[in-house]
Order: C-alpha cells, then structure tokens, then sequence
C-alpha cells in the first residue's frame, strides 16, 4: 500500500544488454517519476538508480554493430491528475550485426500506481521488429538472438499521477 506521499516511478532500472563473441554492452534506460503531493513527476529520468548516464549515441553508434533510430520521450505515459506522472521513453536499436540480447525490467504487467486518485502511469514493453516486418513481443524478463537489420524497440513505464484531475 503506497504511503500517500509520492506515487509510484517507473519502479525498474529496464537493464539492456547486447553483445556476441566479440563484444558485450550493457545500459540502464530511464523512464517516468511519480507525482508528488505538490508536484508534476519527471520525464526520461533515472529514480531508483544514481550516478549513471546512458552512452552517447555517437559513441555507441562508432564503437558497437547498432544504430539509436529513436530516443525520445513516450509522450503521454505518465500518469494522469492534478499532478501529472512523468513520462517514460521510447528507444530504437536496429542491429548491424547478430547480437545476443537480454532484458531485465519490471512493471510490464502491473501499473505504476497513482495516489490519491491519480491515474496510474503505463506499463512499459518491448519487441523485436524484425527485418522481414515479423513483430515479437518480449516478456519483461527475456533474451533472443538479433540477425542484421533488425531493431529491438523498448517504451519504458512512465510515472503515477496524484488526485484526480
């Protein structure tokens, strides 16, 4: 049962890892705050973990076999109130090259809960879109194996809403 005092973030740290025989990358992607008693959540942040940042894509992009095709905010998954949950993000990685791939994140099936009668913020969710246009959905916990030209896509949670609007 929530205290009543801030709402619930995305309540994951949505781990990534990609890699094969001759590489392996590993990366935390950030997503919505909960709202406070007094104030909005934050969009595209880390909570639950500090003291890290996500590698620029120029970099990612020059030292690994992948391309950032998208890196934005998921417009409208926090939660909904008077305060508003912050925002999750949605990120696109399309592969040079085969890579092995392992999710680790939460909040997949449950909410990010609102307080006080705000709206709960959206559960996050991934999948591969492959290159032939075939789409597979990824359990919050999971691995596959990635060919050349396909992407994993990821929307992570966004953050709970406080009071009723």
């Amino acid at each position: 049962k929530p205290f009543n005092r801030i709402a619930c973030s995305q309540g994951t740290m949505n781990n990534v890892l990609f890699g094969n025989d001759s590489f392996g990358y590993y990366e935390t992607i950030c997503g919505g705050t909960g709202a406070g008693l007094t104030f909005n959540g934050e969009s595209g942040v880390h909570h639950h973990m500090t003291n890290t940042r996500i590698t620029d894509p120029e970099i990612i992009e020059w030292r690994y076999p992948v391309r950032i095709e998208e890196f934005s905010i998921r417009r409208g998954s926090g939660g909904q109130g008077r305060f508003t949950g912050g925002d999750g993000v949605r990120r696109v990685l399309r592969f040079k090259d085969r890579v092995d791939i392992s999710i680790l994140s939460q909040h997949r099936k449950q909410v990010p809960y609102g307080i006080l009668g705000g709206e709960p913020g959206a559960k996050g969710s991934q999948w591969i879109q492959r290159s032939n246009g075939n789409k597979e959905q990824l359990m919050g916990i999971d691995q596959a194996t990635l060919q050349a030209g396909d992407a994993l896509i990821i929307e992570t949670p966004g953050g709970g809403g406080a009071y009723p609007k």
